[in-house]
């Protein structure tokens, strides 16, 4: 009997270890997922495409971007959110991961418990931007002409809950503006009428802006960054006329909650590799992205007071999802 019960014993231990060595092979072998919630091309899915090549590098696994447009990176963040913990699907999130905690009356997931955050990638801070004719050569002569004429002046607003509609409302809260929000189906078009002199005003992304302002199309007024730029040392930070305002883009990486701790450290160190690296940092400082890297849990907190801090800007503003 109780060589029966040893050798049954044996069985169940050897079967054990045969299923955690094929799940193991299956973690390791099967190629980590990489969501993002936007379409192909742009800065977030540049970011991503960026980051699974070097961190497929560092972790000698295969990285796939996989785009998941839609409901302003919702539909990316809840496929992760309800995906199983074990590394092999990961977002790459930006912004609106804070913004829509607010903007959205009801998620499907909640953006911080439902979530393993991995690292702050990169930020991007953006420019506000006049047409040539605009009278304000700069954000006290703006401030000055909207406070005269409330409701007169118009910001064009390439997406409802982007980190540049939500630089437009934070500075118009922060100086107390009435400024018209006009929306646009894209940065591109909304560029193009500032640009025509069909809207007055605009943030917009520092790459775009920057060719444009150098070549005459557009007057820069001032940067959503805490301090001057080196690209662009001639044009004001924003925060030297309203002390403590600052703007910017984010990009970060995210797991699904519940990843192990050593799990979460393992990609957290990947990731970190990958913002260090001299390949991605050539590639994505060339997009105007000023590179991060932090731990899991300053990443956290950060995010946590993203939420906090975006919610007082779109509580304000009122506005809606598209």
């Amino acid at each position: 009997m109780q060589n029966r019960r040893s050798a049954l014993k044996n069985i169940a231990q050897a079967a054990t270890l045969l299923v955690a060595s094929k799940a193991n092979a299956q973690t390791t072998t099967t190629p980590i997922k990489m969501l993002v919630g936007v379409p192909a091309g742009g800065s977030t899915d540049t970011i991503a495409r960026a980051m699974a090549a070097e961190m497929g590098r560092i972790l000698n696994r295969t990285i796939v971007v996989e785009n998941k447009p839609g409901a302003g990176g919702n539909i990316a963040a809840d496929a992760v959110a309800k995906a199983v913990p074990d590394g092999n699907t990961l977002l790459l999130s930006f912004t609106s991961h804070a913004v829509n905690a607010t903007l959205y009356p009801s998620l499907p997931f909640d953006p911080v418990k439902d979530f393993t955050p991995l690292s702050l990638v990169a930020t991007a801070p953006s420019m506000l931007v006049a047409h040539p004719s605009f009278p304000a050569k700069d954000v006290r002569e703006l401030i000055a002409i909207a406070k005269a004429q409330p409701g007169k002046l118009n910001f064009a607003v390439g997406s409802i809950g982007s980190s540049l509609h939500m630089a437009g409302d934070a500075f118009k809260m922060r100086a107390g503006l009435f400024i018209v929000n006009i929306p646009y189906r894209g940065t591109a078009p909304a560029l193009a009428d500032v640009m025509a002199g069909q809207v007055q005003l605009m943030f917009a992304p520092m790459v775009g802006a920057q060719v444009q302002v150098r070549a005459g199309k557009l007057r820069a007024l001032g940067v959503t960054s805490a301090k001057r730029l080196p690209a662009m040392p001639d044009v004001p930070a924003i925060a030297e006329v309203l002390p403590g305002f600052e703007s910017s883009a984010w990009f970060g990486l995210f797991g699904p909650a519940r990843m192990s701790s050593e799990l979460t450290r393992r990609l957290n160190d990947a990731a970190r590799q990958a913002i260090a690296s001299p390949e991605v940092r050539k590639r994505l400082e060339g997009e105007g992205l000023q590179m991060a890297g932090n731990s899991p849990e300053e990443f956290g907190a950060f995010v946590q007071s993203e939420i906090k801090r975006w919610g007082e800007v779109v509580k304000y503003s009122g506005a809606k999802p598209e």
